[in-house]
């Protein structure tokens, strides 16, 4: 089972005669015997997923690395953290995405909540199943923690990923943004209710 291992802004995948997912052209540097092909977009889930991707205006696209040896992937200087998933759900904003192992499915969802502010569709993969993710965020990636009755408001341009069995929604109105005089558009955020985690990045896109 291949491994996956994060060094601050460099992710080591050890493969051991088995395959990963890594978002394509992230490939800075590998040792041993690694064949790399293009897996296309979202490594699975054929047209209906395909087209899902088309309408959100973004795509996956991947590649796989398959053979023995070690790939450091990287991409943008970005930080990078590895998610251990066992039988759970991963939603990860889709642009995040740097590498998944054997084991896990992929699902592109369009959530089309961005666009209010910044034009820009919110492309939302969703991962099950067991294995290792690796996601990118600018900036050490921050856990917060979603409790029953314990509701969570975040900006959307900080938001990363969720895990466990959390509901979002939008929350329109007065926004930080508009306190401080850089709205650009509606205000809204996003409230994470229910029992989980959520995932975001100290810095804003």
């Amino acid at each position: 089972m291949a491994v996956l291992t994060a060094d601050k802004r460099v992710l080591h995948a050890d493969l051991q005669g088995d395959t990963v997912r890594a978002a394509s052209g992230s490939m800075v540097a590998y040792t041993g015997k690694v064949e790399f092909k293009s897996a296309g977009m979202g490594g699975g889930g054929g047209f209906r997923a395909a087209l899902k991707q088309r309408v959100a205006g973004e795509s996956i696209s991947l590649m796989t690395c398959s053979g023995a040896g070690r790939v450091y992937l990287a991409q943008d200087a970005m930080d990078v953290t590895v998610v251990q998933l066992q039988n759970d759900r991963l939603t990860v904003e889709s642009d995040h995405i740097l590498a998944v192992t054997d084991g896990l499915q992929l699902d592109v969802q369009f959530a089309g909540l961005r666009g209010m502010t910044s034009g820009q569709g919110l492309a939302t993969t969703t991962v099950t199943g067991t294995g290792q993710c690796a996601i990118m965020s600018d900036g050490p990636l921050i856990a917060l923690a979603v409790r029953p009755g314990e509701p969570l408001v975040v900006d959307p341009d900080v938001y990363v990923a969720g895990t466990g069995q959390t509901q979002m929604s939008l929350v329109s109105g007065v926004s930080w943004r508009s306190v401080i005089g850089e709205d650009g558009g509606e205000p809204f955020s996003l409230r994470f209710e229910g029992d989980g985690t959520v995932y975001i990045q100290p810095a804003e896109r």
